[in-house]
C-alpha cells in the first residue's frame, strides 16, 4: 500500500469572494480567527473554489477545518470534482459538513475501472449553507493522497488510455446505433477496442441486425443461467410478506399450549434445528418466568418450563437479554428491569444464567457480574454471541440505582447512568470492560455514547459489531457505527443526520444476514409518540454499498373503540416486542409486544408472525425480458399484418403476461385496442435510421439495462457531448 501524504496546492480560481475573505485563507488552519476563511460574495449558484496541486497526485482524502464555534456559513451540502484539466473533471464526492467546531475528513473517489487515477485540479462546489440565504464559507482545506511520481505516472498514463478508449467506445456506439456498419467495423478493427462483452454483441446481432427474436430469447436464458443477471437481481428492492402463525393454520386456538400476552420478553433462534426460544416478559401486571420453544416445521409450541426459578433458573423478569450458542446448545441471559419499589440492595445484583438445551438444565454462572468486572444490573441493553471465539458482548442499558434506605427515596443523579461495552469469555468465566460510557463522543472518535433501546448485531465473518439508534435520557439517537472485536477499532458509518436512514427511536428491532451482508430493521413507531403517527416501517441496509432502503411504510390508523373483525394483513405497530431471523431460509419471526394504546395501558399482545423478504427471481426477470421482446415483435408484426398480430398477441405474447398484475393486464388489453387505431404518420429525417432498426436498437438498450455496467456499451451518447 502506497504511503499517503499531505498534498501541497495553490488557489487556482474562485467564483467570487467577500471583502477580505480571500480564497488564500483556506491554506492555513486558524480556527480561532473569524476572518481566516474564504467566503463567497453571494450564495447564488454556481459558487466554487478550485485548487491546483503542485504536482499530479492520487487525491484520496479531503479534510475541512472549521471555526471554533458553529457558524451559519458552514457548508451543509457540497460536491467535490477533480481531474487533470480544469475544464474536464469528474465528481469525486457528494457530502456535507456538521455545523460544529470539529474538523471533518471525507474519502474521495480515486479509482475508475478498478485502477487509481490522478488529479491536478480539485474543485469544491458549495450547494447549501447551514444558515438560510447566507453566503458560503470554507475555513481550511487539507488534501491527502499518493504523490509518489513512480506510482502517479502510471495512473496518469492509464487514465489517458482510459479516456481515449472510452472516446472510441462512444464512437463505436454511435456508428452502430445509426447503422454505419462499415465505419463501425473499420474503427474496431483498427483500434481493437471492444464496445461491450462478446455475449451482448451476439445479442445485438440476433436482435437488431437479424431480427431473430427466438435466438435472442435463448441467449438471454443462457445469460441468466450463467449468472450475468445476478447483479441486477441483487440491486432490486425487497418486497415484504407477513403471515400470521398464531393461531396456526388448520388447528384449534388453545391458549394453554402457547405463550400468553407479553412485552419485554426475549427470543432467540437456532437456525439449524429450526427452534425459537422465548423467555419471560411482562404481561401488563406481573413479570413472567416461563420458557417456551417453537418448532418451525411442525408449527407447534412446547412449554419447557412454567417457572424457571423452580428449576434453579432466573427469576421472573422483563427487559432482560438473551443470546444463543448454536454449536454448544447454550442460551445465556443477563439483566432485567426492577420496579422502583424493588430497588433495594437485596435485589440489585446482576445475576447471569446459562440454559443447557440438551439437558433442559439452568445454571447460575454468578449472582453478580459487577463483582466479576462485568456490567452492573442493567435493562434495555444488548447482547451478541461470538460463537467462533466463544465470547459474549454486552453494550449499553440503563444502570439501576438503589433506594436510599433512610429516606426511602431513589437516589437521583443529574444524569441517569448507562453501561459501557463489555466482553465475557465463556471458557474462562472472565469479564473485560472494552469501552466506558462516554457522553460526548464527538471529541474522540474512539469513544461511544451508551444508550438504551438500541440495536447491536454481530457479523461473524467481518468480525464487527454493528450498533445504531436508541435513546439517552430525552435524546433519540440515529447514529450508526461498528466495533471490530479483534482490533478494538471503532468506525463511524453515519452520524445520524442523513434523512435516508430509519427514524430515530428505541422501538426498532434489527437482524443481520451475514451471507447477504444485509441488516434488517423493523421500526414500530418513531420519537413522535402520538398514536395517530404510529406506523410500521421496514428498512434494509446494504453493508457493502453503505446504503439504506425502505421496503415499506404502512400507516395504521385505528379508532380507540374499533373492532378488528378480519385477520389483519400485517402486525400493528408496537414496542417491547421481539424479532428473530432465520438467515438460512430468509424468514423473520415476530412475537408479542406493547401496542401503546393510551386507553388500555396494560394491554399486551400474543400474536405471532412470519415475515418473508423476497426480490424478483431469475425466472421472474426472464419472463419480464421475454415479455419486452415479444411485445416489440408484436408491434413489428402489427405494422404489416394486423390479423397475424392478433394471433401472436393471444398466444406467444399472452403467455408472458402476469395476469395477476393489474398494470400489466391493462397494458396487454390496450395492445389489442391500439392495434386498429389510426397510426401516426412518421416524418422522416434524411439522416435518421430505418424505423425498424431504430426500434430494435432501443429494445436492445432496454435489455442491456439488466446486465452489469462492465459488460455493456457506454451509457452516454456521442451527440450529447456537442455543446449548445
Amino acid at each position: 500500500m502506497a504511503e499517503q501524504n499531505i498534498l501541497k496546492y495553490s488557489i487556482y480560481q474562485c467564483s467570487s469572494h467577500s471583502a477580505s475573505f480571500v480564497p488564500e485563507n483556506v491554506l492555513t488552519d486558524n480556527p480561532n480567527d473569524g476572518t481566516s476563511r474564504w467566503s463567497s460574495e453571494t450564495n447564488n449558484p454556481p459558487q466554487f473554489l478550485t485548487l491546483k496541486l503542485y504536482n499530479p497526485a492520487v487525491v484520496q482524502v479531503i479534510s475541512f477545518g472549521k471555526y471554533e464555534k458553529s457558524h451559519v456559513c458552514n457548508m451543509k451540502k457540497f460536491k467535490i470534482f477533480g481531474g487533470m484539466m480544469d475544464d474536464s473533471m469528474i465528481e469525486l464526492l457528494d457530502g456535507g459538513l456538521k455545523n460544529n467546531n470539529q474538523a471533518e475528513s471525507f474519502n474521495l473517489k480515486h479509482t475508475a475501472g478498478g485502477n487509481m487515477f490522478a488529479c491536478k485540479f480539485i474543485k469544491i462546489v458549495p450547494i447549501q449553507s447551514w444558515g438560510p440565504s447566507f453566503n458560503f464559507s470554507i475555513w481550511h482545506v487539507l488534501l491527502k493522497g499518493i504523490d509518489d511520481w513512480n506510482i502517479v505516472k502510471s495512473c496518469v498514463s492509464w487514465y489517458n488510455y482510459y479516456r481515449e478508449k472510452e472516446a472510441i467506445r462512444l464512437c463505436l456506439k454511435h456508428f452502430r446505433q445509426n447503422n454505419y456498419p462499415e465505419a463501425f467495423e473499420s474503427l474496431q478493427k483498427r483500434t481493437r477496442v471492444q464496445l461491450e462483452d462478446a455475449m451482448l454483441s451476439k445479442l445485438h446481432q440476433c436482435l437488431v441486425v437479424e431480427g431473430d427474436y427466438m435466438a435472442a430469447e435463448q441467449l438471454l436464458y443462457k445469460a441468466a443461467e450463467d449468472g450475468y443477471l445476478n447483479y441486477y437481481l441483487e440491486q432490486q428492492a425487497h418486497k415484504a410478506k407477513w403471515v400470521p402463525l398464531i393461531p396456526p393454520p388448520k388447528s384449534s386456538d388453545n391458549r394453554e399450549n402457547r405463550p400468553g400476552m407479553r412485552g419485554g420478553h426475549q427470543m432467540c433462534i437456532d437456525v439449524h434445528t429450526e427452534n425459537i426460544y422465548l423467555f419471560g416478559g411482562w404481561d401488563g401486571t406481573t413479570d413472567l418466568s416461563d420458557l417456551w420453544c417453537y418448532h418451525i416445521p411442525s408449527e407447534s409450541w412446547t412449554c419447557l418450563s412454567r417457572d424457571t426459578t423452580a428449576q434453579g433458573g432466573p427469576s421472573p423478569r422483563s427487559c432482560h437479554k438473551m443470546c444463543l450458542d448454536p454449536e454448544r446448545k447454550k442460551i445465556f441471559t443477563i439483566g432485567r428491569y426492577l420496579d422502583s419499589a424493588m430497588r433495594i440492595p437485596k435485589y440489585m445484583k446482576s445475576d447471569f444464567y446459562v440454559y443447557d438445551i440438551d439437558s433442559n438444565q439452568w445454571t447460575q454462572i454468578t449472582d453478580d457480574t459487577a463483582a466479576m468486572g462485568g456490567p452492573s444490573l442493567v435493562f434495555d441493553h444488548q447482547v451478541c454471541m461470538d460463537v467462533k471465539k466463544n465470547k459474549i458482548y454486552v453494550f449499553g442499558g440503563r444502570i439501576l440505582t438503589c433506594i436510599n434506605p433512610i429516606s426511602s427515596d431513589e437516589i437521583i443523579c443529574a444524569e441517569p447512568s448507562f453501561s459501557g461495552l463489555y466482553s465475557y469469555h465463556v471458557p474462562t468465566n472472565t469479564w473485560r470492560k472494552l469501552r466506558d460510557d462516554y457522553p460526548n463522543p464527538e471529541s474522540d472518535d474512539q469513544e461511544i455514547k451508551s444508550r438504551i433501546g438500541h440495536s447491536m448485531l454481530f457479523h461473524d465473518k467481518k468480525r464487527l459489531l454493528y450498533i445504531f439508534a436508541g435513546q439517552r435520557s430525552k435524546e433519540y439517537l440515529s447514529d450508526f457505527f461498528t466495533y471490530n472485536v479483534d482490533t478494538n477499532r471503532l468506525d463511524i458509518i453515519c452520524d445520524g443526520k442523513d434523512n435516508a436512514v430509519p427514524p430515530a427511536g428505541f422501538t426498532q428491532r434489527a437482524t443481520i444476514d451475514p451471507d447477504l451482508d444485509e441488516i434488517h430493521v423493523l421500526s414500530g413507531s418513531n420519537k413522535d409518540k402520538r398514536e395517530e403517527y404510529v406506523k410500521n416501517s421496514f428498512w434494509v441496509y446494504d453493508i457493502n454499498h453503505n446504503r439504506w432502503s425502505c421496503i415499506y411504510q404502512s400507516d395504521v390508523k385505528e379508532q380507540e373503540n374499533s373492532v378488528q373483525i378480519d385477520q389483519p394483513l400485517e402486525p400493528c405497530p408496537r414496542f417491547a416486542h421481539q424479532l428473530v431471523y432465520d438467515h438460512i431460509r430468509k424468514i423473520h419471526y415476530l412475537f408479542g409486544g406493547n401496542p401503546g394504546k393510551s386507553h388500555s395501558p396494560k394491554m399486551r399482545l400474543d400474536d405471532f408472525w412470519s415475515l418473508h423478504l423476497y426480490r424478483p427471481t431469475k425466472e421472474m426477470l426472464l419472463r419480464q425480458c421475454f415479455h419486452i421482446i415479444r411485445r416489440h415483435k408484436f408491434q413489428e408484426i402489427a405494422d404489416s399484418d394486423p390479423i397475424a398480430a392478433v394471433r401472436y398477441l393471444q398466444t406467444e405474447l399472452a403467455s408472458t403476461v402476469d395476469h395477476s398484475n393489474p398494470e400489466e393486464t391493462r397494458e396487454f388489453q390496450l395492445l389489442s385496442f391500439n392495434l386498429f387505431s389510426e397510426k401516426e404518420i412518421e416524418v422522416k429525417n434524411e439522416l435518421s435510421v430505418d424505423k425498424t432498426f431504430r426500434g430494435r436498437s432501443q429494445l436492445f438498450d432496454q435489455l442491456t439495462g439488466f446486465f452489469p455496467d462492465h459488460m455493456t456499451q457506454p451509457k452516454n451518447n456521442l451527440i450529447d457531448l456537442i455543446p449548445m
